[in-house]
């Protein structure tokens, strides 16, 4: 398990049993750990997310942007919850901007 500080503080636990969980599901982000944990620690975009989860967001070149979700459950829990590619930036309400 791995251990990220989000922008507002709270660290956020990247478990093995959601990165095993990531890769089955998205196996072009099997070189993307250290990558997912820099995305919540240091984003582009938060976007608010479905159930009081958020969308880290950064770009990782040509139409390519690393989204991870996560959820702060408290001011010092948070986890990821999934991660994946997309060819743009995350729609939604905007809650952080770099």
């Amino acid at each position: 398990m791995e251990i990220v500080y989000s922008v507002n503080g709270v660290p956020i636990r990247l478990t093995y049993e959601r990165w095993y969980h990531i890769v089955e599901n998205h196996d072009e982000l099997a070189s993307y750990f250290h990558g997912i944990l820099g995305t919540v620690g240091k984003p582009e975009i938060i976007v608010r997310g479905n159930k009081r989860s958020l969308k880290a967001a950064k770009n990782m070149g040509r139409r390519k942007w690393l989204v991870v979700v996560y959820s702060e459950l408290l001011k010092h829990d948070g986890f990821v919850i999934t991660a994946y590619m997309l060819d743009a930036k995350p729609k939604g309400e905007i809650v952080w901007q770099q």
